[in-house]
């Protein structure tokens, strides 16, 4: 008896310490009410999931700058955004329309933004390109477009932006960041080397990379670099990709996979994902849980995967002239052997 009254006000201590040290922390993590509003800029953000990720900053109240090549998609694009969110007015929105496959429109992105909302709180690298076909149809110019969009685009974007925001780390009063956030929109095609998108995989592949590195490196300075690796999303980004070789084929087994739903996710659940992600400062996440186990058996069995990806080009994907042997060596000799 007496040790239960011992233990009661030493409960009530413990109990009434947790409770403060919580409310303690949930009142240093809430932003002020003198605090700017984040601003986050997205590539590719007139559509699909970049539009999707926009929407979904847009909820919470951020200033957005939407960049794509085409001007009058950014407008319906933020033409959709005002009525979809009350909360926000022609004036959080900053459009520019750029070709981010070379440095200097990446430079001018993120300068643009600057001299409009002088800070940059998270810059998301989601602008892209997807080419499907065999790897005999594709030209060398299809892997060096991937490159140029998905990967340099990226690279370019991030180094422009990377001084300003390490810069408002540095800073002090109350406008000074406290975190800056990069997210890299990869691929599960930058886990997994998808047969027929050569060029989107070995792009998706440098980012990865790229993204990877880069988080370990600037993290301690406050910048906090999510790679995001989605499985198939129903974005309508499949009415946007190049096809080569038999393209009615082509079109049907990849727009099939995109849209089946149970295998894709739709563009809103893989914003959330992302905002959360960043909200948190994860590392990385893969969006769908068939993505993520594939990307993990990948890593386990990386032989086994190539060779279950053999087996799907061989039996699912339309024929490629690799499928046999070349004409020239079909026609040699056994006697003569293969060519020098």
């Amino acid at each position: 008896m007496s040790r239960q009254r011992l233990s009661l006000p030493a409960a009530a201590i413990t109990v009434a310490g947790t409770a403060a040290f919580f409310a303690a922390r949930a009142f240093l993590r809430a932003p002020s009410s003198n605090a700017p509003r984040p601003v986050v800029i997205v590539t590719g953000g007139s559509r699909g999931l970049g539009y999707a990720i926009a929407s979904r900053y847009a909820r919470n109240g951020a200033r957005l700058v939407l960049a794509a090549r085409d001007r009058a998609e950014l407008e319906r694009a933020q033409a959709s955004l005002l009525a979809e969110h009350p909360n926000m007015r022609p004036e959080d929105f900053y459009l520019v329309p750029v070709d981010l496959a070379t440095p200097a429109g990446c430079d001018r992105l993120i300068l643009e933004a600057m001299r409009r909302f002088s800070r940059i709180d998270v810059l998301v690298n989601n602008a892209g390109i997807i080419q499907v076909g065999p790897a005999d149809i594709q030209p060398l110019e299809a892997y060096e477009q991937a490159m140029r969009l998905n990967f340099f685009a990226a690279l370019y974007t991030t180094y422009a932006a990377l001084p300003h925001m390490t810069a408002q780390l540095r800073g002090s009063g109350p406008f000074r960041n406290r975190r800056a956030a990069i997210v890299n929109i990869a691929s599960l095609g930058g886990k997994i080397s998808v047969p027929h998108m050569l060029p989107y995989s070995a792009a998706k592949f440098a980012l990865v990379g790229f993204s990877e590195g880069l988080h370990a490196e600037v993290r301690g300075a406050g910048v906090r670099v999510t790679t995001v690796c989605p499985g198939l999303m129903r974005t309508g980004g499949e009415e946007h990709a190049q096809f080569a070789g038999d393209i009615p084929k082509e079109q049907r087994w990849f727009k099939l996979a995109a849209r089946t739903p149970g295998l894709s996710a739709t563009p809103e659940y893989a914003a959330n994902r992302i905002y959360n992600a960043v909200q948190c400062g994860r590392a990385e996440i893969t969006i769908t849980p068939q993505a993520w186990l594939a990307a993990r058996f990948a890593g386990l069995a990386p032989e086994t995967t190539q060779c279950l990806n053999a087996m799907v080009n061989d039996w699912l994907l339309p024929a490629s002239r690799y499928a046999e042997p070349p004409a020239k060596l079909r026609s040699a000799s056994p006697a003569v052997g293969l060519p020098d």
